[in-house]
């Protein structure tokens, strides 16, 4: 099992869970907009071996504190993250970024490129298409804020990760939710990042392309081959501007590759980050 942390940056808490030995080269793994570091558990339990796995609460996310001023820019969630890595002393790490921790880390990566040693980014670029972008914004638009069982809220998130095994999803799900005062759960994640997305406000406002090109470290891309927000022509422009970038296509994965075909992520993770 992890064990539980909390670190606190610019006066926000942030949790998150740590594994392995805390000698061992570090492992930083970022979740997307709608997830939370124990979506992390499978990949992080099996890299425990021989790193030290971090698996971060974005702000507003999880069990960290939510931001103060309804700010869930990239450009902000990539100072807390430079935050992070100063308050635990991480001069060095690996990166594994699923979605809008993907574009974090791109941020984070292009500015401080002597602090990454590997990045995995999965399934996002610095465009996000159309298509994908309208669909999680009508997913996050029309979540309730309140499910009168935990089964409710798993038949919710079941509509929207078809591919997922029941025991993963119920983790995640299980994770993501908390119980109300009177019964009932809700996301964890932020109301007000769902209010955004209803107003028509939910844009990060960065132009994470030169930010891109100013990442050093040896870089893998991994793209759900029925991927609606990572287009196929992001992914080539990725490889174009960043050539010693990789590309992988997972079949039979959709925008959230880890939980689509876990045993498949995993591999291809364990691989690149061995080096």
């Amino acid at each position: 099992m992890p064990k539980d942390r909390v670190v606190v940056v610019g006066g926000q808490r942030f949790h998150y869970t740590e594994w392995g030995d805390g000698t061992a080269p570090v492992v930083l793994m970022l979740h997307g907009i709608t997830g939370h570091a124990r979506t992390w558990d499978e990949e992080a339990g099996a890299l425990s071996d021989r790193y030290r796995v971090l698996a971060l609460d974005a702000r507003g996310h999880g069990d960290s504190d939510p931001a103060p001023d309804g700010d869930y820019s990239i450009a902000s969630m990539a100072t807390d993250l430079a935050g992070f890595a100063e308050g635990l002393a991480l001069a060095r790490m690996r990166i594994v970024a699923l979605s809008m921790g993907g574009r974090v880390a791109i941020a984070y990566a292009g500015s401080h490129p002597d602090r990454v040693e590997r990045l995995v980014v999965v399934d996002i670029g610095p465009d996000i298409a159309p298509a994908g972008r309208q669909r999680v914004g009508a997913m996050m638009a029309g979540a309730a804020e309140r499910f009168a069982t935990l089964e409710d809220a798993l038949a919710y998130a079941r509509a929207a990760n078809p591919r997922y095994a029941e025991p993963l999803l119920r983790h995640r799900v299980e994770h993501g939710v908390r119980p109300l005062d009177g019964g009932g759960f809700a996301w964890k994640y932020d109301r007000a990042l769902r209010d955004a997305v209803r107003s028509g406000r939910w844009r990060d406002g960065i132009d994470l392309w030169p930010a891109w090109a100013s990442i050093r470290c040896p870089t893998l891309i991994i793209r759900g081959a029925d991927s609606d927000v990572l287009a196929p022509e992001t992914a080539k422009r990725m490889l174009a501007t960043l050539p010693h970038a990789r590309l992988v296509e997972v079949p039979d994965a959709g925008h959230t590759v880890p939980g689509d075909q876990p045993a498949a992520f995993l591999a291809l993770v364990q691989n690149f980050l061995d080096g």
